[in-house]
């Protein structure tokens, strides 16, 4: 049970073989009934983030008015299709991920950049707390260079709120978006299937001065 994982994401020819096929995951979302990977409505937009365990993060984003669906995966690493235990050996160079679709008339990017800065610490690197290994890396991954930008205006804006409390420098990898590969069923929506549940996400305290449909 006790390994240590590696510290820097492989190289392509490094990391492990994965598959061609996805892995299976649920059909549906255990908690709207809408397919997991169907067709988001026309004007909806789609977000990625990793920001540690993925079961806590994904309930952050589940709870907020105006998200069409979550899922939880594995993205930013070169194997393809991989399993949860291959992300877990650190060999894939995937970090867990969450993809949220979600309407802008109700929620703005700005608004979910804010709960992603302010519900985790972004100045770990490779680790979350307790939670160590590549796989549990900060990161935003965008789907259009507004969103680029604005991602990158908002760690600016919060490494300076940061650095004002005597938190280091942000380590957060903000790059357009990777393959998304949807992690196994019982990871999809965990905390709702499981209230009992842990997950070690935390945040720093520090408030974000970006969001507020920004």
């Amino acid at each position: 049970m006790f390994f240590k994982r590696p510290a820097d994401i492989p190289a392509a020819s490094q990391a492990l073989s994965g598959r061609d096929d996805a892995i299976p995951t649920a059909q549906t979302h255990f908690l709207n009934g809408r397919p997991l990977k169907g067709d988001v409505p026309e004007g909806f937009e789609t977000a990625m983030f990793g920001m540690g365990c993925f079961w806590g993060v994904e309930q952050k984003f589940w709870q907020l008015d105006g998200i069409w669906m979550t899922a939880v995966g594995y993205a930013a690493g070169p194997t393809p299709n991989p399993t949860y235990q291959e992300v877990c050996s650190g060999q894939t160079g995937h970090t867990e991920a969450v993809l949220v679709s979600y309407d802008p008339n109700i929620i703005s990017y700005g608004d979910l950049l804010k709960v992603f800065w302010e519900n985790h610490d972004p100045t770990q690197g490779m680790r979350q707390g307790n939670d160590r290994g590549t796989q549990y890396r900060s990161g935003i991954y965008t789907y259009s260079e507004e969103h680029l930008a604005l991602a990158k205006e908002s760690k600016t804006a919060f490494q300076a709120r940061l650095t004002e409390k005597g938190f280091g420098v942000i380590t957060t990898e903000i790059i357009k978006a990777p393959e998304f590969f949807y992690a196994e069923e019982y990871h999809q929506q965990y905390l709702a299937k499981n209230p009992s549940g842990y997950c070690g996400l935390s945040g720093t305290g520090v408030s974000c001065p970006i969001g507020l449909n920004a």
